[in-house]
């Protein structure tokens, strides 16, 4: 009988333990989610500017500035994605 709640007992506390290391896990994954998240903020309020300012051009330039928004776009849904795999 005293083994068997000496055995329960150790149970319990394993899963405290674990209990304990995966919130941890949870806290710094939301964190590593929020840094990435304000990262990505400010690189969509640039792509947004860049955006604004190609539109207004014309020709070439335009061109270019377009095939730097896509670099710019693809680098935001990675970011999402990362963020989604954190969460």
């Amino acid at each position: 009988m005293a083994d068997t709640k000496e055995q329960l007992a150790k149970l319990v506390d394993d899963l405290k333990r674990q209990r304990d290391e995966i919130k941890l896990k949870l806290h710094l994954a939301k964190a590593d989610a929020r840094d990435e998240w304000n990262k990505l903020e400010v690189k969509l309020e640039q792509v947004k500017a860049k955006l604004d300012s190609a539109r207004q051009e014309a020709g070439t330039t335009a061109g270019q500035v377009g095939k730097a928004l896509e670099l710019a776009v693809d680098e935001l849904k990675k970011g999402y994605e990362r963020i989604k795999k954190l969460l």
